[in-house]
């Protein structure tokens, strides 16, 4: 995997823990780094408080109130990466092409697969013009200061292997392409590029080979075969079901020891399969990170011993 160098803006203070960097790089690490989707997010009173009476679009474009709301998690875990609080939605209001076709949410996303069906000039113009704002969006979050960039496509799998091959891999692979491109003719230095297809593991390999340096992973699929499917072309990222996390703290523990073992400790962002709930007990997200911390450092240290063992 392409070493690449960190990002460090020159007003930025030196970086304390590069863990999460490093392991999107596919460089070593001491243990395996773990954050959040959603972390700075509703299970936290404090983030219910901040946000409390706000609007979102105005707390998005407030930087005093996004700044409190991703340091908010970082107080209470040890979390080896801080989540600028924004969201694609402010791109268009409601989200990109499904939400903007659908209206609001959908468990079938059907209006917005017509769509694709009756409409497949209009879908490819839409999504090319969606491609070229998110990527000038992208270049404007390493600007301000991000030191890693993931694309979600959230709605993987409403398509299937057909469209998701005609209509969303082509410009993801154009977003990571015209991103690093960007960054480069505008003197920039690259920074990690993690893209998360929810329910997408039927397209792992062809993710693992569309100039990402992580891919991200739901619940659905085990770390040994997403392992077998990626090979050693980029790092991974995931996987445990959320729901876990309403599990007892000592079967977290339990959960989290056997992903980490599947998984390995190298070249492995540990995360849920998707965001936080509302409803999970802060508690529990405590004992899933400090339970991948734990883990992962026993799990090097044993296989270090071994090594040393065997070369003695």
């Amino acid at each position: 995997m392409e070493r690449q160098k960190h990002f460090l803006p020159q007003d930025f203070p030196a970086l304390k823990n590069d863990s999460f960097l490093r392991a999107a790089q596919g460089q070593k690490t001491h243990y395996v780094p773990v954050w959040c989707m959603r972390q700075a997010g509703r299970y936290l009173p404090e983030f219910q408080e901040t946000r409390a009476g706000q609007d979102f679009f105005l707390t998005c474009r407030t930087p005093e109130i996004c700044c409190e709301l991703t340091l908010q998690p970082l107080r209470r875990f040890p979390l080896d990466a801080a989540i600028i609080f924004s969201d694609i939605l402010v791109i268009p209001q409601w989200t990109l092409m499904t939400y903007m076709i659908e209206g609001s949410g959908s468990s079938t996303m059907s209006k917005a697969k017509r769509w694709l069906y009756q409409h497949v000039d209009a879908s490819h113009r839409l999504l090319r013009l969606l491609t070229d704002v998110i990527v000038d969006y992208m270049v404007g979050q390493v600007k301000a200061g991000a030191q890693a960039l993931q694309v979600f496509e959230s709605h993987a799998g409403c398509l299937g292997p057909a469209q998701f091959a005609e209509f969303s891999l082509p410009y993801l692979r154009e977003i990571s392409r015209k991103v690093k491109e960007q960054l480069k003719n505008e003197s920039l230095e690259p920074v990690p590029m993690i893209v998360f297809a929810k329910d997408g593991h039927y397209a792992l390999e062809d993710l693992s080979r569309s100039d990402y340096d992580v891919v991200g992973l739901d619940w659905t699929i085990s770390p040994l075969t997403a392992r077998e499917q990626t090979g050693n072309r980029v790092a991974l990222q995931g996987n445990m079901d959320p729901c876990a996390l309403y599990a007892p703290k000592e079967r977290i523990g339990e959960i989290v020891k056997k992903m980490i073992e599947e998984f390995g400790t190298q070249g492995y962002i540990a995360n849920l399969g998707h965001g936080l709930y509302p409803d999970i007990d802060p508690e529990h997200v405590g004992a899933f990170v400090e339970a991948v911390h734990k883990h992962s450092r026993n799990l090097k240290e044993q296989t270090w011993t071994g090594h040393l063992e065997n070369s003695l």
